[in-house]
């Protein structure tokens, strides 16, 4: 009998694939975390020519822009993603349902987690493929390992902020809004849209601090046609893995399964039929 009860490595590869199966029927989702990015690096190669991402350094745009836009479809694939749609599943009831079921907690997270991570990678390859194909990207053989993990210890984190993001939101209907407003100013001021080689100090600060623009400088060293010797930033990785351990403390003692009192996307739509 206990062999025709799945695994939990098959519980969680059954979970994974549904959480894919969502997000590529969830088109507007799919737009902005697949095929937002790339039209930003297709416009970029078409308009830029060069770009000086430090003084004195000129590369070719999809040099620069490929690896940058990759973490940030990255970013936005665990980030974005992860934040709202688990805020918002937990205020329609979702999440307090599926606590209900046999299904064990661990796997659904890791489902979540899980599908992220696929189309984190998945949308990376396909901008650093358009940038090797189309533009020329390139990159030394032995900088694939430092890339590899950076790329790991980026995901995870920005995973694990996610997780925080739904835990703090106050409702499904604000986490959209939360997300966009602590990631997109970033963008600006990390060199994923706009290279800015010699910052005023306050966003050169702000860059600092948060993990985005560390993620984008570590990755980008592995690309970096003017380094010389070693591609690891080791100080940069410890910098995203301590955010990455701060977004699991708060979503460990903040993360709730039981939808907001008085909002929420549940309450919402129960006010329109009342209506």
């Amino acid at each position: 009998m206990a062999d025709r009860f799945p695994s939990s490595a098959q519980l969680l590869a059954r979970q994974i694939g549904y959480q894919n199966r969502l997000f590529r029927r969830t088109a507007i989702s799919a737009f902005f975390t697949l095929a937002f990015p790339l039209m930003f690096l297709l416009l970029f190669g078409a308009i830029f020519d060069d770009v000086d991402p430090a003084a004195g350094q000129v590369v070719a745009a999809a040099q620069f822009y490929a690896p940058a836009l990759a973490v940030f479809t990255a970013v936005s694939a665990t980030y974005t993603n992860i934040g709202i749609v688990t805020a918002i599943y937990r205020d329609e009831g979702v999440l307090m349902r599926i606590r209900s079921t046999p299904l064990p907690r661990w796997v659904y997270m890791g489902g979540v987690v899980g599908s992220g991570v696929l189309i984190a990678l998945f949308g990376s390859l396909v901008m650093l493929a358009v940038g090797f194909g189309l533009y020329g990207l390139e990159m030394e053989a032995d900088r694939i390992p430092a890339a590899i993990v950076t790329f790991v210890v980026g995901v995870a984190s920005f995973c694990l902020l996610g997780l925080a993001l739904a835990a703090v939101t106050p409702s499904g209907q604000s986490a959209p809004a939360l997300a966009n407003a602590t990631i997109l100013p970033l963008a600006f001021i990390s060199n994923v849209f706009v290279v800015v080689p010699d910052p005023v100090r306050w966003m050169d600060v702000v860059g600092d601090v948060f993990p985005l623009k560390p993620f984008v400088e570590a990755f980008y060293a592995c690309f970096d046609p003017f380094r010389t010797g070693s591609a690891w930033e080791l100080g940069l990785l410890a910098r995203i893995a301590a955010w990455g351990l701060l977004g699991a403390l708060v979503a460990v003692r903040r993360f709730r399964w039981e939808p907001s009192t008085g909002g929420g996307s549940r309450t919402s739509r129960g006010r329109r039929r009342q209506g």
